[in-house]
């Protein structure tokens, strides 16, 4: 586990940012999406959510496709998935945790 640490403190950094959280959210309903379509409804300009993206992608959360003259973006599932997992053992060793100190408090 803490040999993929290092794997995982980017991919929550990524995610740890308003913009960066509503773009996935936008992205995760399966279709791609064009910078001009993901700028629509932001106050942000169209460097702004290209920088974000940029930052998604260098962690995988995110790839683009080139689609004639633009790029569109696309959600990746994958190393969302890993973090889920990981959570989900983290999730498991405290309550394994706190099942031993109930235990001892109780005794």
């Amino acid at each position: 586990m803490a040999a993929k640490r290092h794997l995982r403190a980017p991919v929550f950094a990524a995610l740890g940012d308003e913009t960066r959280l509503s773009l996935v959210a936008k992205l995760c309903g399966g279709q791609p999406h064009s910078i001009s379509q993901l700028t629509e409804g932001s106050k942000l300009t169209r460097q702004a959510i290209t920088k974000h993206l940029r930052v998604l992608e260098s962690v995988g959360i995110v790839h683009s496709v080139r689609m004639g003259r633009e790029n569109l973006f696309e959600f990746n599932p994958e190393p969302v998935e890993q973090m889920k997992k990981y959570l989900d053992l983290l999730s498991e060793q405290w309550d394994q945790a706190l099942s031993k100190l109930k235990s001892f408090v109780e005794d």
